[in-house]
């Protein structure tokens, strides 16, 4: 299933999810009116034995009542919840006791972690999430949790980096990132949403417990005392049934999508032996994947591994058994688990970035590649892979990585460097522009950030096209750790720089544009869209805009800018769209439709993209532009796009 396809039936699952709360609320009403019909004395014993029934007896106006206030209470702790959960990932990271990984850290394996995470992400096109260590968890375990790729982060347990190979840790990354782009981290805080209201009336009936036995006696009718008594215990026991039904509603809507997310991870990494050695690890781990963290049965959902133990868990786990897991990916298994922690044979342990490298001669044969440019094959492979790269996109993400010039890759690393980077990388080559552009940032930027600045100019004015979008992606988890204020500042000092030649180029508005597209949710938290529902139909002034830029950026000549157009338009198969004239093309206004389009369906957005594909291929070139137009698009959309192999 590709990524399009999975996250088409992701909102499909959440309609699923919609019936299954529906179901069970309905249930729990009609068992707290049942429990308050009896204990409070609607219901007459006496009755029932001379042949009138219980429902006969039902008070139905009461019936509504209640049914309204339990719909009520539901509705409102599952809103509470939510609401709470708008943070988005680093909410859930933070509330199990993550603590987050800076990039620039020195130690050994949260370096080799964070590698892995970095070229994982270049090669599927989006900026590394950020990482949160569990430290105190020493079982094998993972999750993603947040919104979108734009707000994602990655939890992992000490004992997954304590306990596992680069292979295995690389295997069980992949397996995270592919909830990432499958839709599964939307739904699983709605998981955790939703369910919280069902599990309200347990909390209800204790604290209705709590305040009657501490109540005076004496006070009112002992009757009726009993009787409140009576609901409060009914109503922790009616909570528990809640905990049950949430239980088999996680079940229901989770465990497919996990044998799902173990097959792209083997495809993502072409090595099953990493994931599958992974989850042979933690058979035969004493700790296993279970966390100790009483917050990790509210997420239990969103694990890599089973991550809680108790009763019937058979019945009502998340994920499936460990041994059928490990026979999807190898059906050869001896049923054997792993009882030692495996080395990492590949890489020598005198550094953690050494960990990541490759051989010299690997590294001259994949950047070799580069040298013939990018072609229609490229892009149309790109976009197949979105959301499900290959290893080899990740063996060019290493190359990468590796081939940019160490002073300007520590210096992205860190968040004083991260924002020079970004600063150097707008700063114009014409020096009249130049200059008045430093001058800006020796007055108005941060202690020091001027002088980094200027120290990475001379290695950022000789950096080849490739370099720049994976340079910028690796910025944005050290640009993450500002504060609020800084992030303004900083965001003001790009906007600056932007407005200092007097003309907003689309390379300048590329780079903000993807920045923004990931820091923006960070900081400042949008309104959350929902998972698309609107047909291109609906948006064919906007997707003639888009396809009009792009024309704009890749064809000089009027016929060969109509031809190009055309193209586009013809994939997309809904009708006539006109090319909007150049100089009334404005970029405000391309942000305005770019907004609209992200709501399209999940099954309308690769067609849109391969007619962006088509259209800026129709000169059988691409330019470095035209690249970082179609990648800042795919990031709009929620697509990422793996790198393309372009001339340098």
């Amino acid at each position: 299933m590709n990524f399009f396809a999975s996250q088409d039936k992701a909102r499909k699952h959440t309609f699923q999810l919609i019936m299954l709360f529906s179901l069970a609320v309905i249930i729990l009403i009609i068992m707290v009116n049942v429990l308050v019909m009896v204990a409070l004395g609607f219901i007459d014993n006496g009755q029932l034995s001379n042949g009138q029934s219980f429902w006969q007896q039902m008070d139905w106006r009461t019936f509504a009542t209640i049914s309204g206030a339990v719909g009520l209470v539901v509705l409102i702790g599952s809103l509470y919840k939510i609401m709470a959960l708008s943070g988005g990932g680093k909410v859930v990271a933070e509330g199990l006791g993550g603590q987050l990984i800076t990039p620039n850290t020195t130690d050994l394996d949260q370096r080799k972690l964070l590698n892995v995470v970095e070229e994982m992400a270049i090669a599927s096109g989006t900026p590394a999430p950020p990482v949160y260590l569990l430290a105190q968890e020493n079982g094998i375990n993972a999750f993603a949790a947040g919104f979108s790729p734009k707000d994602a982060v990655i939890g992992v347990t000490q004992g997954t980096i304590e306990h596992l190979s680069r292979d295995q840790l690389q295997g069980v990354i992949a397996h995270e990132f592919s909830h990432i782009f499958n839709g599964d981290m939307r739904l699983n805080i709605r998981l955790i949403g939703v369910l919280n209201g069902i599990l309200i009336l347990g909390i209800i009936g204790y604290h209705l417990l709590y305040s009657t036995s501490h109540s005076r006696r004496g006070r009112g009718d002992g009757k009726g005392a009993a009787g409140i008594l009576v609901v409060a215990i009914g109503l922790i026991v009616i909570g528990f049934a809640g905990t049950f039904f949430g239980s088999l509603i996680k079940a229901a809507v989770s465990r497919q999508r996990e044998y799902l997310a173990d097959a792209s991870a083997v495809q993502f990494t072409r090595n099953p032996n990493g994931i599958a050695g992974a989850l042979k690890r933690i058979g035969g781990l004493k700790f296993g994947s279970v966390l100790k963290e009483p917050g990790a049965a509210e997420i239990s959902h969103a694990f890599f591994a089973q991550g809680i133990s108790g009763f019937m868990q058979g019945l009502s786990a998340t994920h499936p058994p460990l041994a059928k897991r490990i026979l999807h990916i190898d059906p050869n298994w001896d049923g054997k688990f792993a009882t030692s922690d495996q080395p990492d044979t590949e890489q020598s342990a005198q550094g953690a970035d050494k960990k990541g490298s490759m051989p010299k001669e690997k590294l001259a044969t994949i950047m070799s590649s580069v040298v013939t440019g990018a072609s229609m094959i490229d892009v149309a492979n790109s976009i197949s892979q979105i959301g499900n790269p290959k290893q080899v996109t990740v063996d060019y993400a290493r190359a990468l990585i590796a081939q940019l010039p160490t002073a300007v890759k520590d210096a992205a690393r860190e968040p004083y460097g991260a924002r020079a980077v970004i600063y150097a990388l707008l700063v114009d080559k014409e020096l009249d522009v130049r200059h008045k552009q430093l001058a800006h940032l020796h007055q108005y930027s941060e202690s020091n950030v001027e002088a980094v600045t200027r120290k990475l100019l001379p290695e950022l004015d000789n950096l080849a096209v490739a370099f720049r979008l994976p340079l910028i992606d690796i910025t944005i988890p050290a640009l993450k750790q500002l504060s609020p204020a800084q992030y303004q500042h900083f965001r003001d000092n790009m906007d600056a720089l932007i407005d200092m030649d007097f003309k907003l180029i689309l390379q300048e508005w590329t780079l903000r544009k993807i920045l923004l597209i990931h820091l923006d949710a960070h900081f400042f938290i949008p309104p959350r869209s929902q998972m698309g529902t609107v047909d291109s139909e609906q948006l064919k002034p906007e997707i003639a805009l888009l396809l009009s830029v792009l024309t704009y950026a890749g064809q000089q000549e009027h016929v060969a800018r109509e031809q190009a157009f055309s193209n586009g338009v013809t994939v997309l198969e809904i009708g006539e769209l006109t090319l909007v004239n150049e100089d009334s093309v404005k970029l405000t206004d391309l942000d305005v439709a770019l907004q609209k389009l992200e709501k399209l369906k999940p099954l309308a957005k690769p067609k849109l993209l391969h007619a962006c594909a088509a259209c800026i291929m129709r000169d059988q070139k691409i330019e470095p532009l035209e690249v970082e137009l179609l990648r800042a698009f795919s990031g709009v959309l929620a697509c990422p796009m793996p790198p393309l192999l372009l001339s340098a």
